[in-house]
Order: structure tokens, then sequence, then C-alpha cells
């Protein structure tokens, strides 16, 4: 945000005591002017406030907000959902040069948490399924009755009663279920476009997962286009757009506009396809 202090976006407050308060973005001496530090989001921007628990990045594809939130993600040393850490992940090489340039200011130091992209949450899901097939292959190993038999099935039984079969799921289904698991108090989450592949009434399902975490403590960060996401109570939300990162508010949003009159007159659209 350019030299400015940001106001909320939505209408009633959540509660205080965000683990990142702020980020703050120096440009690299001497100028760097290769992608990221390209972006023209960062041309103006000085320091970012994160004043509530739920802060929204909403703008165009390219406007650089999944840019920010993985720089974000890396400099706050979070590991993806699938549990690779951020620092040493290849498609993550461009953040880890942001993030460099990215001063971070905590009111508490997180260490819960993760960072969801939609291909971290289908390479969790693979990894956590074959872990309970192997669990069960190495169980009739063993004769039934024995203890190793025993811990076994139960360590199996365990992981498929947190997260369920997740292949066989939706990924709504399967999204909510291990956010749900895997939510600590006080965990910082970043999330970007998780609203993929959702149906409506499911990113309603997770503006009340959102609101439970905030209630716990937990702080999340989310990159969307979802009008359904973006109207999550008490959360910021900057718009990027124009090369500039400002707070909005939910009913000036371009997209919830867009939404809005598309659903009130499509035919005045279609017609024109």
């Amino acid at each position: 945000m350019a030299k400015s202090t940001a106001r909320r976006g939505a209408r009633e407050p959540l509660p205080t005591g965000v683990a990142l308060r702020s980020v703050r973005y120096s440009a690299p001496e001497p100028p760097d002017e290769s992608y990221p530090f390209s972006l023209p989001i960062l041309a103006d921007l000085d320091e970012l406030p994160f004043p509530t628990p739920i802060t929204f990045l909403v703008g165009e594809n390219g406007s650089g907000k999944s840019s920010l939130l993985e720089a974000i993600a890396v400099g706050a040393d979070l590991q993806t959902l699938g549990g690779q850490d951020t620092r040493r992940d290849p498609t993550l090489a461009d953040a880890r040069r942001l993030a460099a340039a990215l001063r971070f200011i905590w009111g508490h130091r997180a260490r819960q948490g993760f960072f969801l992209r939609a291909e971290d949450f289908f390479g969790f899901a693979t990894r956590t399924d074959l872990l309970v097939a192997e669990m069960e292959t190495l169980a009739a190993d063993h004769p039934p009755g024995s203890h190793a038999h025993g811990v076994l099935k139960g360590q199996a039984a365990a992981v498929r009663r947190q997260y369920g079969e997740l292949h066989a799921r939706s990924h709504g289904e399967g999204f909510l279920d291990v956010f749900q698991a895997r939510l600590l108090p006080g965990g910082l989450y970043l999330l970007d476009e998780p609203d993929t592949a959702f149906s409506a009434l499911r990113q309603l399902a997770l503006v009340a997962v959102l609101r439970d975490i905030a209630a716990q403590g937990a702080q999340a960060i989310i990159a969307t286009h979802s009008p359904i996401l973006l109207a999550c109570p008490g959360a910021t939300i900057y718009h990027l757009d124009n090369g500039k990162v400002v707070p909005a508010r939910w009913e000036d949003l371009p997209g919830v506009q867009l939404t809005r009159d598309f659903l009130e007159d499509p035919e005045a659209f279609l017609r024109h396809l």
C-alpha cells in the first residue's frame, strides 16, 4: 500500500492480536528490473498492514497477488500443505528473491500454519492415501492380534478419521476437512485461490471456517476472485489494480459489481458474446 494506513474493507470487527502485523518492501539495490521486481504493484509499495485476522488480496490475473502471497509464505518460513519447504521448493525461486526484499513485522511469531496452492492439496492427498495404504500393507505382514499389527492398524484408522479418503472426495470437501484438521490456534495460513473448484455452497462453508479460525486466534491471508469469500465479515480487503495495492470495500470491488449486474440481467451480457 502506498505510504498509508489500511482501513477495514468489511463491516464488523474480528478479534485482534494478529501474528503478522505487516510487511515492508524495500526495492533492491542496485535496481533490479527483472521479475518479480518488475511487478507494477511494487513500484509504489511501502508497507502492507494486516490489521485483522483475515486479509484478502483481490485483483485480475497477472496483478501480482499470487506472487506477493508466495513471497510472504517464504518470508514467514511456512511449509506448503504438501510438506515442501518453501525455502527449497524450486517453483518458488522468484518468490524467495522477493521475500528477501520484505521486512516482516510480527505481533507474535507464528510457529504453526501452512501455505496452500491447489497443486499442493493434490500432492498432500496422494501422500496421505499412500501412507494409509503403506500402513495397511505393513500391518498385514504381522499376525492379527500382535502388538505391531494393532499399532499399524490403529495409525491407519487415525489418519482416515482425521482426513478421510481424500481422493475419493471432491476438492472442496477434501480441502475443508484437511484445513479444519490442520487448524491450530495462533497459526498463520496463506491460501492462494482456495475457492478453485468450490461450489457456492462450499465457498460459504469456507467463510464459516475462516470465522472460526479468527475466533481461535489464527490468521489467514488469502488471494481470491470469489465475491462469496470476499464477503467474510470483518476481513481486510486489498485490491491490486493499476499498479497499486489499495484497501477496498466489498461492495466497491469490480468483481462484486459485475457479478451483481450479471445476476440481475444475464441477457444484457450474453447477447454481446
